[in-house]
C-alpha cells in the first residue's frame, strides 16, 4: 500500500473522474445517433443495433487487457492510448456508409478507446493510493463523474443533432475526447509500473490471481450480476430513443431521459459509495437488481406519457451504474488491489457480454415485432435472478 493520506490523493480521484465523466458521456449517449444514422446511409436498425452490440463487447473485452497493461506499465499510457481511439472512431463514424464499417468505427475504436479510459483502469489508478475503507467511497466518486458526463453530453449531442447535424454532433464529440490526454498525465503517480508495491491480500503473480478468482464462487456470483447489468443499461442506452418514438414522443424526450438517468445516478454512485463503507455491498447490489425489475413492471403498467419517462429514467437512473462501486469494492476485497484493474475488468467482461446481447436483441426484436415488449420481459426476469444471485457472495468483513 501507498503511503498517502487520503486528502492527498483528491486531486487523483478528481482527474479519474473527469475522465470517465467524457468516455461515459461519449459512449452513453450513441442511442441519439442511431435514427440519424438509419436516415442517412440506409442502414436497418438491426444492422445498426449490431455494430453497437459489437461496441459493448469490445468496450468490455478490452478492459481486462488494458488493466492488465496499466498494472504493469502506468495507467496513464492506457489513457493516452484510448483518447485517441475513441477520438478516431467518432471522426470516422460519419465517413462509413456499410455495417462494416459501421463496425470498426463505432464497434472496435470507439469502444476500445472508452473501454480504455473505463472503470478499470481508472479504479485500479487509485485504489492502490487508498485504505480498504476508502475505496468504495473513491469508486462512487469515480462513477458519478461517468454519470455526470450521461447527464451533460446527452441533452448537449442533441441539440448540435437539432441545429447542426449528427455529423456535427460526432465531431464536436471526438475533440471533446482528446482533452482527456492532458488529464491523463496527473495519474501518472497511479497504478505504477512495476516493481509495485505490493498489496499484503495479494499473493502470486497476475496468472495466479486469476486462477484463484476463477475458483472462488463469490467471483462468479459477482459475474452473473454484472451480466444482467450489462444486459441492462446496453439495452436502455441503444433503444430507449426508439421505445420513446414508439410511445409518439420527440427525440428531445429521449435526450432529457438519458441526461435524467445520468444526473440521478450522481447522486446513487455516490450513496453506493458511501453505504459500501459501512455495510455489506453484497446486499446493497441486492436491491439495486431488485428494484429493477419493480420499477420495470411499474413502467409497463403505467400510460407513456413525458412524466412518466422522466420518472422512470430517474428511478433506474438511481441505480445505473451504481453497481460499478460496491462490486469493485467486493473484488478489491477478495484479491487485493495490485491486479484489481485486471480482476474487475475480467467483470466488465462479462458485463459487456450482457451489454452485447442487449443492445442487438432489443434491435431483433424491434424488426420482428415492431416493439421491444418481450425485452422488457426478460429485463424484469434477469433483475430479479440477479438479486438473487447476490446474496450467497462470501463478503469478508474489512
Amino acid at each position: 500500500m501507498q503511503n498517502k493520506s487520503t486528502q492527498s490523493v483528491w486531486p487523483l480521484i478528481l482527474s479519474a473522474s473527469a475522465i470517465l465523466m467524457i468516455t461515459m458521456g461519449a459512449r452513453q449517449s450513441t442511442g441519439l445517433f442511431v435514427f440519424p444514422i438509419s436516415h442517412s446511409t440506409g442502414l436497418g436498425i438491426v444492422e445498426i443495433s449490431f455494430a453497437l452490440a459489437v461496441g459493448q463487447f469490445v468496450w468490455g473485452a478490452v478492459q481486462p487487457i488494458f488493466g492488465a497493461i496499466a498494472d504493469k506499465w502506468g495507467s496513464h499510457r492506457v489513457l493516452i492510448l484510448g483518447a485517441i481511439l475513441l477520438a478516431a472512431g467518432l471522426a470516422l463514424t460519419p465517413f462509413v456508409t456499410s455495417e462494416w464499417g459501421l463496425i470498426v468505427t463505432m464497434g472496435l475504436l470507439s469502444a476500445a478507446g472508452a473501454g480504455a479510459g473505463s472503470f478499470s483502469t481508472l479504479i485500479g489508478a487509485t485504489a492502490q493510493s487508498l485504505p480498504p475503507e476508502r475505496r468504495s467511497f473513491a469508486g462512487g466518486v469515480i462513477n458519478a463523474g461517468g454519470s455526470l458526463g450521461q447527464f451533460v453530453f446527452a441533452p448537449l449531442l442533441q441539440a448540435i443533432i437539432g441545429g447542426f447535424g449528427w455529423v456535427t454532433a460526432l465531431l464536436t464529440m471526438a475533440g471533446t475526447t482528446l482533452l482527456t490526454i492532458p488529464i491523463a498525465y496527473s495519474l501518472r503517480g497511479g497504478t505504477a509500473p512495476n516493481p509495485a508495491p505490493v498489496d499484503s491480500s495479494s499473493t502470486g503473480g497476475l496468472r495466479s490471481q486469476v486462477i484463484q478468482a476463477l475458483a472462488n464462487p463469490s467471483y462468479l456470483y459477482l459475474h452473473a450480476g454484472f451480466f444482467t447489468c450489462g444486459f441492462h443499461i446496453a439495452f436502455l442506452v441503444t433503444h430507449l430513443p426508439g421505445e420513446v418514438a414508439l410511445c409518439g414522443h420527440s427525440a428531445n424526450v429521449s435526450a432529457a431521459s438519458l441526461a435524467i438517468i445520468g444526473l440521478f445516478n450522481v447522486a446513487g454512485s455516490l450513496l453506493a459509495g458511501a453505504l459500501g463503507s459501512r455495510y455489506k455491498m453484497k446486499y446493497i447490489l441486492a436491491v439495486m437488481y431488485g428494484s429493477r425489475g419493480l420499477m420495470i413492471a411499474l413502467y409497463l403498467l403505467a400510460p407513456k406519457t413525458e412524466l412518466t419517462f422522466y420518472i422512470f429514467a430517474a428511478g433506474l437512473g438511481f441505480t445505473w451504474l451504481a453497481t460499478v462501486p460496491p462490486t469493485a469494492g467486493i473484488v478489491g476485497k477478495l484479491f487485493g488491489t495490485r491486479y484489481l484493474a485486471t480482476l474487475f475488468g475480467l467483470t466488465l467482461l462479462t458485463h459487456q457480454v450482457g451489454g452485447f446481447l442487449g443492445a442487438w436483441l432489443g434491435g431483433i426484436a424491434m424488426a420482428h415485432d415492431g416493439n421491444y415488449l418481450w425485452m422488457w420481459y426478460a429485463d424484469i426476469a434477469l433483475a430479479s435472478a440477479a438479486a438473487l444471485v447476490n446474496l450467497p457472495i462470501r463478503e469478508e468483513k474489512i
